[in-house]
């Protein structure tokens, strides 16, 4: 079975107007949809595409089921809207690699 190559950054869709509830933007597949008024900056860019990548991985089924089910998860545990949105192992990776790529935050080991 031949892999498909990972999509790069150039080949994100960005349609703007509208995103989940509370998102700044939603990604589905390689289309990032971005709440009217948000500007895609650079950190934002980069933790959708992300998104994008994880979806590629993980495949569509494998990524939404894993989504709602940490989210449903954290909710249970009586963790508001936001609380649980921040738990979701796929938000956290995707924040964290966006602020690693852009230098945002990192703190370089000190050298021996």
């Amino acid at each position: 079975m031949r892999r498909r190559r990972p999509p790069g950054i150039e080949d994100i869709r960005i349609v703007h107007g509208f995103a989940a509830p509370g998102a700044s933007a939603t990604t589905f597949g390689r289309t990032v949809f971005v709440r009217r008024g948000v500007t895609m900056g650079p950190r934002l860019r980069r933790h959708e595409y992300e998104h994008v990548l994880q979806f590629h991985r993980l495949g569509r089924v494998r990524f939404i089921v894993r989504y709602v089910v940490e989210y449903l998860r954290w909710r249970l545990r009586r963790h508001g809207h936001d609380g649980a949105y921040r738990r979701i192992s796929l938000e956290i990776q995707a924040e964290w690699r966006a602020r690693r790529e852009l230098g945002i935050g990192v703190v370089d080991q000190p050298s021996t």
